[in-house]
């Protein structure tokens, strides 16, 4: 909100008013101000500023902007403006056709259709346009009025957001354009838990059931000439030749890729009174995730596991995650959790919270981006630790003698 001022002597005092505040000093003073400087307080003051539209429970001005005011309408209605700021309307997010994570190796394919065929002397191609780059797949054979997927393996940025693929190709193809959402799985870790958290009325949810993605199976077309040779016999006075009859022949060559995958939580060392897998609750566990992808096809079909992320029962597997470190990479990779930037030792765990219930605490990790042409392998895992008693069983406190 906003009012104008003016600066002026009256009776030998130098005042600073604002429109309401020279009208309400006038009724003081018997009009004697409006009287010596009426110009001044009763119509450039007021008229200074004022609504045109109805706004915090003042008025809009509907009466003439160029005359001199009454006291009470210039307190009612005059000499104020308003400004109201606000964040600009976000532009709508592209309607994604696919979800990928920061910094991953993907796979995008779509499916090319053809009505007549696709040969070693006239072969399919997609070629697919990404970030400013064109990536293509080539020599692609296809049987007249058949189909074929046609893919690209490419990695995605560092930073999350969209990127819109566009394809073309000399085929009919399924889609020429895909928007894939990039995000980062990084950016929401559970916050630094502490000795005084309270949560009375928790108790354990089940871990989630979602479907697994453990094997899938693509292919695609090999060609090859098939020779038919014929005799013509010549004329009288011709001789006879040999023609190749031939034709195109095809065979489907088929591949496909399974993800096994292993969990196993334990408590950290750092936790001194764990047996096992039982452990008091404040303390952190451990991770290790060993995953494995088996396939027939050529390296440039598929990737291995490139992200894991673990999900916690005191969150209801929601809220708050942890993308856990890759080891190493490839067809066998192994993760495990992050160094956890409020550990004293700079372990890499995760921290139960000392309220934690007795019973059974059940991490719940998803394996993610392993990519093959036909899509995405995912394996969903679970393990236990058993909580008993919290980490206070552990302090004795006694006078100093």
């Amino acid at each position: 909100m906003l009012e104008p001022i003016a600066y002026f002597t009256y009776g030998g005092v130098v005042y600073a008013m604002t429109a309401t505040e020279a009208a309400m000093f006038n009724q003081k003073v018997n009009n004697d101000l409006r009287r010596k400087m009426v110009s001044l307080t009763s119509q450039n003051l007021p008229l200074a500023m004022f609504l045109e539209t109805a706004d915090l429970g003042f008025p809009a001005w509907s009466g003439s902007a160029s005359t001199k005011q009454s006291n009470q309408d210039i307190i009612s209605s005059l000499g104020v403006g308003i400004i109201r700021f606000s964040e600009p309307d976000p532009a709508p997010a592209p309607e994604s056709n696919v979800i990928y994570r920061c910094d991953t190796e993907v796979i995008t394919a779509v499916t090319l259709s053809t009505g007549t065929q696709k040969t070693p002397d006239s072969p399919a191609y997609a070629r697919f346009s990404i970030n400013g780059r064109t990536y293509s797949h080539t020599d692609i054979y296809i049987p007249e009025d058949n189909s074929q997927l046609a893919w690209v393996k490419w990695r995605t940025p560092t930073e999350p957001g969209y990127v819109t693929i566009t394809i073309t190709s000399n085929c009919t193809i399924s889609t020429s354009q895909i928007v894939a959402q990039i995000v980062d799985l990084d950016k929401n870790p559970p916050p630094d838990p502490q000795a005084n958290d309270r949560n009375d009325e928790y108790s354990i949810p089940a871990a989630p059931n979602n479907p697994n993605t453990t094997s899938l199976t693509w292919g695609e077309w090999d060609c090859w000439w098939h020779e038919h040779w014929v005799w013509h016999s010549g004329g009288e006075d011709e001789d006879g030749y040999w023609c190749d009859h031939g034709w195109w022949q095809y065979a489907w060559l088929s591949y496909s890729a399974s993800l096994t995958a292993t969990l196993q939580t334990k408590p950290d060392e750092k936790s001194p009174t764990a047996s096992r897998k039982t452990m008091k609750s404040g303390y952190g566990l451990n991770a290790s995730v060993l995953a494995q992808v088996r396939s027939s096809a050529p390296s440039s079909h598929i990737t291995g596991v490139q992200n894991v992320v673990a999900y916690f029962p005191e969150f209801d597997y929601t809220t708050y995650w942890r993308l856990l470190e890759r080891i190493n990479t490839g067809y066998s990779s192994t993760f495990e959790f992050q160094k956890n930037k409020y550990s004293t030792y700079g372990r890499p765990v995760h921290f139960t919270p000392v309220w934690f219930a007795d019973g059974r605490y059940t991490t719940y990790t998803e394996c993610l981006d392993s990519w093959t042409p036909a899509g995405m392998l995912q394996i969903n895992l679970t393990d236990n630790l058993t909580i008993r008693e919290s980490l206070f069983s552990d302090w004795h406190i006694r006078p100093i003698k």
